[in-house]
This record gives C-alpha cells, structure tokens and sequence, in this order.
C-alpha cells in the first residue's frame, strides 16, 4: 500500500453495573469475577469506573520500506485501543527524519540512522530511537530480464550507467531501463552503500526516479528490461528478484551478512512523546507484533540477526 492510510474505530464505551445490580444479581452469566469492566474496591461503595481508555492521534511519516509493517501493526493497534487514530504515511525516510525533528510528526520512520540524514546534530537530541525489525533489500527485474544472477560489480556498473544492454552480464540482447529512488529515500542510501561503495554516480548518467517502493516495483513489472531494488516485504511474483553473487535474497542470508543488502528500520520518536505514541512504540517491541507480523510481512526481528550495524555501517558480530 501507498500514499497516506488512514483508519478509524469507533469505540462505545459500557457503563459498569450499579452496586444495587451487583448485590442483586452477582456475576451471573459471567462465569468469572475478571468482568471486561473494571469495578472499584468495596472502599468505594461498589461504584464501578472504567479504566481510562488511551487516546490520541498519531502520524508517522517517512519510509516506504517500512510503511507495510506500520500499517499492519496500526491496524491492530487501534482496533485494541479505538480512542487512537493513526496515519501512515510514506515520503522517504529522509522526509520522517526531517519531520520528527521539526516536531511536524509524532514518528519518523526511517531505514537508515538519522545521523546520516540530520544537518544539525543538535537535532539528535530531541529524538529517541527504537529499531523495530530489519528489512533486506535487493535488485530486481522485469520477468522478461533472462538471468537470474548477477555480480556485485555488475550491479554496480548498471547503477553507474557503465553498463546499458542485459547482453553485457549474459542476458538477452535487451536495452537495460534503470529505476531509481529519489535521493531521499533511505532505501537508496542503503542499496548505494552496499552496491556503489561509495563511489559517486556521474552526472551524465540520469535514470528515472520514483517516490515509493511500490511504484518502483510496479515500472519493473510493466517496463521490459527494467532493473530497480525493493525492501523484501515488496517481493512478488509480478517480477524477478536477483541473486547476487550467488547469494539468495532471504532472511537466513540477511541475519549472517551473507547478503549485504540490509538495515534497520527505525522509527523515530520526540523524547517528549506522548502516552498514546509510546504505547504504539511499546506495542511494536511487543510480541504480537515482533512475534507474528514481523515474519508475515516480509521483515526479520531483531532477535533472529547474528550480526550488527552501527550508525557508520560498520558490521560486527553479536
């Protein structure tokens, strides 16, 4: 799903039954004392009280990689908390970086550290981290492109503009249409640091950009000889995903480092947020979401990777 997502619940409050109900009738028709509503001790005359419900509106902004798991999990989370409205939208992660540290949004989702996107450090203070999952990424192809493999360093030369025709990396003779993320996408950043090496694309070399994930993934679906990367929870049968080096995309692959196409997916939060946006944060650390619909869209928990990564990209052992 693309662009802003926006889901509502309307929550009827119960009233709890009166002390004269309750002494009359007990907890008839319950078949516990653990009653959905909450009742006050005896202290208080039997009055019943509910528990305060959490409210509040949050917008979280940025990431396109990220977006599906966020959306999912919003989904769940409202539907358990009705007083809370949640707005996923995309934009790139340097948009969320940018719009948590203005204070603009509630969560900055973003796929990459926000040392790397922040102009003034003094902006990292006012934001608060959580590494929700990792998401692997990886070139992919019109299912017309006849090669399944691909190396790294030819990777780099079709990202490059050195190298134009399939033919060149032993596909058909076939005219090569790259598509590119925008510069702040934080998927680009992560593709072109593992793939590029830091080497800088010539100025000559302008290949078509696209806004989100899914619209890039949807051109190589459509567009004959089209090459782009995509965060593996776009994966589909409506094109090709490339080995790389030999290398499967998959999760195995991704939490040993053996494919080195990956990151963090974080969402950033003011260190000032409010109950309602801490408890979402807390909800996505939560089981239901890292123990269920982590794996079911496509990310990795934390829990399952061998190695890390630090702010610089450096990886290192657990």
């Amino acid at each position: 799903m693309q662009g802003s997502y926006i889901s509502r619940r309307r929550f009827i409050g119960i009233a709890g039954m009166s002390a004269l109900a309750v002494a009359g009738f007990g907890l008839t028709g319950c078949g516990s004392s653990n009653s959905s509503t909450d009742t006050t001790s005896a202290g208080t005359s039997g009055a019943s009280a509910e528990k305060k419900a959490l409210a509040g509106t949050i917008t979280a902004v940025g990431s396109t990689a990220l977006q599906p798991l966020c959306e999912a999990a919003a989904e769940q989370f409202m539907q358990e908390n009705p007083g809370v409205q949640i707005t996923v939208q995309g934009g790139g992660s340097g948009q969320g970086i940018t719009q948590i540290t203005q204070g603009a949004v509630q969560i900055g989702n973003s796929d990459v550290f926000a040392e790397s996107k922040v102009k003034d450090s003094s902006d990292l203070t006012k934001i608060t981290d959580n590494k929700v999952c990792i998401v692997g990424m990886g070139p992919i192809v019109n299912s017309d492109v006849t090669i399944d493999d691909i190396k790294l360093d030819d990777l780099k030369k079709i990202f490059m503009g050195e190298i134009t025709n399939w033919s060149e990396v032993g596909g058909a003779d076939e005219p090569i249409t790259v598509i590119n993320r925008a510069s702040g996408s934080g998927t680009r950043a992560t593709f072109e640091d593992a793939v590029l090496a830091g080497d800088k694309v010539p100025d000559s070399f302008k290949p078509q950009e696209q806004d989100s994930s899914g619209t890039a993934a949807k051109m190589v679906a459509s567009t004959p000889g089209a090459i782009s990367y995509v965060a593996f929870s776009y994966y589909d049968s409506s094109f090709k995903a490339l080995k790389v080096d030999g290398v499967e995309p998959n999760e195995k692959n991704v939490e040993d480092n053996s494919w080195k196409i990956w990151s963090y997916e974080h969402m950033y939060v003011s260190t000032s947020a409010d109950e309602a946006t801490k408890a979402f944060i807390e909800y996505m650390m939560g089981d239901e979401v890292q123990g269920g619909l982590v794996e079911q869209q496509g990310y990795i928990p934390m829990s399952g990777m061998k190695v890390e990564k630090d702010a610089s990209g450096k990886v290192s052992s657990k």
